[in-house]
């Protein structure tokens, strides 16, 4: 934060828009329920959303590393401020339309995806090599402080006024786009490969070839695809008789997220990174099961802390293995592919959980889903040593990366 104006510009942003974003998650769902009363018709969401979420990703990663960066990532908040204007607009009318929370919510998906990457790969570039597990950690602070605050307060907005909550977010837009604005021109390396499907393929063979950066996709996405069920929250809420506190619900796994991010500095201590993924992955699924037979509402709040603690450890060793290791050419692309595994598990899990409570009912959703996400990383473990064994003192992958950023900072010698 001391070292980098621009990182500091890109957090504030990120504070402020993941505030409004929140809000809007909470939102959705809840008006979804409210116009259709149905389990399907709300995990449905999160599945209109995966198509445009898996190509836009994809493609943002490729014009990510072969275009201004910066320009990517303003004219993307202004696609995103439209489209939370749209789903203001809806809200407010007399009769809101469904069909417009499945269009609005797939294309801000395919506008965030596009963003996305963007977003990740300039982290390289304004924080030094050394810093990058600090700036995981203050990322994971930032999101936890919209993911705690936010959601409580959307649960409060939305049972007064569901456009009130889209008005909110679409005003974070407005405001981070001021700050967006006024970080530097991060254009692409003069040698950068154009944006392409040659391009893409390139950097997806890449990935593929790294069995430690496939670790980290494949253990996260089966974690989301089998324990996330956020879209069971409005009527785990109504089952427990205690629908004033959704937003609390929705806040529980941040605020578990939070005291690990605040408790967080042993991270940087922690080499066997991948090692670290796999247990924190197990230990979310453990907490997902045990909501389900939490009997109270404060239990099952607990346990879904406890398991927003376990699924951040994870995303801190994550994000500090691709940072650490990933060649700066390649860093767009591939972050457009960890977009797939972070954000397609959950809404995959989503859809999911919708379908399985509509067969068993909620507590047999989350609890099934726990114990499959289990069963699914430990077989990951198993299949996956290279990723299992990986230490950051002795990868070649990360001792290369951290040579080439020390010798790029190093001072050029005059020339006699």
């Amino acid at each position: 934060m001391r070292d980098s104006r621009d990182y500091r510009l890109l957090f504030a942003s990120g504070v402020i828009t993941m505030f409004g974003t929140m809000i809007s998650m909470v939102a959705v769902p809840y008006q979804m329920k409210e116009l259709t009363d149905s389990y399907l018709a709300v995990g449905l969401v999160s599945l209109a959303e995966f198509v445009p979420m898996v190509v836009c990703g994809l493609w943002g990663g490729a014009i990510a590393d072969a275009l201004d960066r910066r320009k990517i990532i303003v004219l993307s908040e202004l696609g995103l401020l439209v489209t939370s204007a749209a789903l203001m607009v809806n809200a407010l009318l007399p009769d809101p339309q469904v069909w417009v929370l499945y269009v609005m919510g797939a294309v801000s998906t395919g506008i965030a995806s596009l963003q996305r990457p963007s977003l990740e790969a300039v982290i390289q570039q304004v924080v030094k090599h050394e810093q990058q597990s600090a700036a995981a950690v203050l990322s994971s602070l930032r999101w936890n402080f919209g993911a705690i605050v936010a959601p409580a307060l959307g649960g409060l907005l939305v049972t007064w006024s569901t456009g009130a909550a889209y008005a909110i977010d679409t005003l974070t837009f407005v405001v981070s786009m001021f700050l967006l604005w006024r970080v530097r021109s991060l254009p692409a390396a003069e040698d950068a490969a154009p944006a392409s499907l040659r391009s893409l393929v390139d950097g997806v063979r890449y990935a593929v070839s790294r069995r430690d950066l496939t670790g980290t996709y494949l253990v996260d996405m089966a974690a989301m695809v089998f324990a996330m069920a956020t879209a069971l929250f409005p009527f785990l809420a109504e089952e427990l008789r205690t629908p004033q506190a959704l937003g609390l619900l929705y806040s529980a796994s941040a605020i578990g997220a939070l005291i690990a991010s605040v408790t967080g500095r042993w991270t940087a201590r922690v080499h066997r990174h991948g090692l670290g993924v796999i247990v924190a992955a197990t230990l979310w699924g453990v907490a997902v099961a045990l909501t389900a037979l939490a009997p109270n509402f404060w239990l099952v709040f607990v346990c879904i802390a406890l398991a927003g603690a376990a699924d951040m450890i994870s995303g801190i060793f994550r994000i500090t293995m691709w940072n650490q290791t990933i060649p700066s050419e390649y860093r767009g692309r591939l972050a457009g592919i960890e977009l797939l595994s972070y954000a397609s598990g959950p809404m995959l899990g989503n859809a999911r959980a919708g379908l399985m409570a509509g067969f068993g009912g909620v507590p047999f959703s989350l609890g099934s889903g726990g114990v499959l996400c289990v069963a699914a990383v430990l077989a990951l473990a198993a299949t996956l040593p290279g990723f299992r064994r990986y230490d950051a003192r002795t990868d070649e992958n990360a001792l290369r990366e951290k040579a080439r950023r020390e010798a790029a900072a190093a001072p050029t010698e005059p020339v006699a």
